[in-house]
């Protein structure tokens, strides 16, 4: 069998991420691989565990976390009043409307998501945010991360949360990030990552390409994209204690993926969730 037999193209990868993404929208599944659980059925649960404060987890609409993260790209990024800050693969709003408190009516957050479903969700929350807080200095635009509906040099700030991961072109992902950002502007990123390639049988395992795993980047090559792409003082913090987390809580994709390893080996060997930080 061929590699392009073994593995889908750019275009079909992101067609899998789009279908499972509206699933979750419509309510039709939990997971953006499509069939199953992608983590706990508990949101908060791994909200909390990832780093989120059950003060910012009680101020959001109904529906906006879905349990979708990896990491806490708001508290790493140290957001300010007034910057703007944009959102790849925005989902519901759980980042935006986080975002949004801290850089208060001077800000101004711009989710953007490839999913029409999504994108309906999300926007059908502003009224609550804007109830809640007294701010409209939030919202949601359709596109794809790898070609940004955004103009050039306006971002103060670029949030990301378990998303690059599954773009077929992550190179033009982080071209797309500098183009956007102003200069000084800077990547405040959670994502999943390799710190070492992942054997062939579970690279082939359809349920680990499209749940956001095989599709994954190695740490250092993470690191080459980025100074590739022109950014500066490049800060990447593998943390492995939420794919600890993932397979204590009996996630499948998790649970499958580590009965395919080695016994000597464990998960976190391979799979981390990576904090990105950089400077335009």
């Amino acid at each position: 069998m061929s590699t392009s037999e073994k593995y889908p193209s750019g275009a079909q990868v992101r067609d899998t991420v789009r279908e499972g993404y509206a699933a979750i929208a419509t309510g039709r599944s939990t997971c953006c691989c499509g069939g199953g659980s992608c983590g706990t059925s508990d949101p908060t649960r791994l909200a909390e565990a990832v780093g989120y404060t059950a003060q910012s987890l009680a101020s959001l609409p109904d529906g906006a976390n879905m349990g979708l993260s990896c990491g806490n790209p708001v508290a790493i990024a140290a957001l300010k009043e007034g910057q703007t800050v944009l959102d790849l693969g925005s989902g519901g709003g759980f980042d935006v409307f986080q975002a949004g408190q801290i850089v208060k009516a001077a800000g101004r957050v711009i989710g953007v998501d490839m999913t029409p479903e999504m994108l309906g969700r999300a926007r059908k929350n502003i009224d609550f945010y804007q109830q809640n807080t007294g701010l409209d200095n939030v919202e949601f635009r359709l596109g794809e991360i790898e070609h940004l509906p955004v103009a050039d040099n306006c971002i103060d700030v670029v949030l990301s949360n378990c998303v690059i991961n599954l773009s077929p072109d992550k190179p033009q992902v982080w071209r797309e990030v500098f183009r956007v950002l102003k200069p000084g502007g800077k990547v405040s990123v959670s994502d999943l990552a390799l710190l070492q390639p992942l054997p062939e049988n579970i690279r082939e395992m359809a349920a680990a390409l499209v749940g956001c795993v095989a599709g994954a980047a190695l740490v250092e090559d993470t690191r080459a994209m980025l100074e590739a792409a022109g950014f500066s003082a490049i800060v990447l913090t593998p943390k492995p204690d939420y794919v600890r987390s993932m397979q204590n809580w009996n996630d499948p994709l998790y649970r499958r993926i580590a009965e395919e390893l080695p016994k000597s080996e464990q998960l976190a060997d391979y799979i981390v969730s990576l904090s990105i930080e950089a400077t335009k």
